[in-house]
């Protein structure tokens, strides 16, 4: 076994961001095999009553204990960080002010961006550490050409979390360790089970963690009232009536209350106006987009355009494009064949085979 996709062992302290869930339990524990000097640091991110956690949560006492009980298994080193400040200004806010804006915020990607690789590895750094392992499923590897890092897609393709990690700075990537580059879910599960962690059998978090239900109930109370506008059609018609623009996303379908003789999707929202635009299935597909605050994971920003695969979402599976840039941090992507509810507010994420190239923030779609 490797140290995230590396061949040596790490020559200096590696903290392990642990979440009290099985990923990180396993990350830490193959650190430890291999003989790196390993100490557990667990982040308190927001605090979310017992009551009202869903089940795939990751910010409750529990996932604090369990992750001291495994570090005491493996005799290393325990800290919590205390970043609810940090936390709610920017993530929770930037969600909130999202969807005030009419856009579809990502959590979970501005948290990699600003918490995981920003804040937690300036801290961790105050300890005395010198590399930061997480249990995401990701690879860093030297480039055999150039000798630069670079980040790629892991073993195990259906839990690929590369498209979270985006906006990782590439100064950063020689610092960062994926002890699970090399396992398969099932593989660190069983692993942990072996090893007798009592995270072992936790359930995967796929919630947004400080949600503790509907995002719509988490909004209301944050946003206030919210002014009701117009649904409207491609031509200006007005369709009926919606209950503010931060309740609705790009090919959402469900919850309109517009009836008629085929399904209407939100095709756009205009923040401006106060109107929520509807159309046909067809409508939601786009053949450009923009891309804005573009971050280089892995090569310096491109002189030219270049060929990649570039996906809107998590679960989108990538599509061929054409990615053009002014000045690195802005870019064009114009596909190879039209694609599905780009949904401004999501990342872009480019990539060129498993190499994560960078991404950015979806400003707009053209149809």
């Amino acid at each position: 076994m490797n140290a995230g996709g590396r061949t040596e062992i790490p020559d200096g302290r590696v903290a392990v961001a642990m979440s009290g869930g099985v990923d990180s339990s396993v990350a830490a524990a193959l650190l430890v095999e291999q003989g790196c000097d390993v100490v557990g640091v667990h982040m308190k991110l927001a605090d979310v009553p017992d009551d009202m956690r869903h089940g795939k949560s990751c910010c409750s006492l529990d996932d604090s204990l369990d992750a001291r009980q495994v570090c005491a298994e493996l005799g290393i080193p325990y800290y919590v960080f205390d970043f609810r400040e940090e936390f709610r200004r920017e993530v929770v806010d930037y969600f909130i002010a999202g969807y005030r804006a009419g856009l579809t915020p990502n959590p979970c990607a501005m948290c990699n961006l600003r918490i995981k690789n920003s804040a937690l590895l300036d801290r961790i750094r105050e300890i005395g550490c010198d590399y930061l392992a997480t249990g995401h499923y990701a690879r860093i590897r030297e480039n055999p050409v150039t000798g630069s890092h670079e980040m790629v897609r892991p073993r195990d393709l259906r839990k690929d979390q590369t498209y979270f990690l985006f906006g990782t700075p590439r100064e950063e990537l020689p610092a960062l360790l994926f002890p699970l580059a090399e396992f398969v879910k099932d593989e660190a599960r069983a692993l942990a089970a072996k090893l007798g962690f009592v995270t072992w059998d936790k359930p995967d978090s796929q919630e947004i963690c400080f949600v503790p239900s509907d995002y719509r109930d988490f909004l209301r109370p944050h946003l206030g009232d919210m002014p009701e506008g117009d649904f409207v059609d491609r031509a200006g018609n007005v369709l009926g009536r919606h209950r503010g623009v931060a309740l609705y996303t790009v090919g959402q379908r469900r919850g309109l209350g517009i009836g008629g003789a085929r399904p209407y999707y939100v095709v756009a929202i205009d923040r401006e106006a106060n109107r929520v635009l509807l159309g046909e299935e067809s409508d939601l597909y786009s053949s450009r987009v923009k891309v804005g605050s573009v971050n280089w994971v892995s090569r310096p920003p491109p002189e030219r355009p270049l060929d990649a695969v570039v996906k809107i979402r998590y679960a989108d599976a990538g599509t061929p494009a054409r990615v053009s840039t002014s000045g690195g941090t802005t870019a064009e992507v114009i596909f190879s064949r039209p694609v599905k509810a780009v949904t401004p507010g999501q990342a872009a994420v480019f990539y060129d085979g498993d190499v994560l190239l960078g991404g950015g923030w979806i400003e707009a779609g053209e149809p």
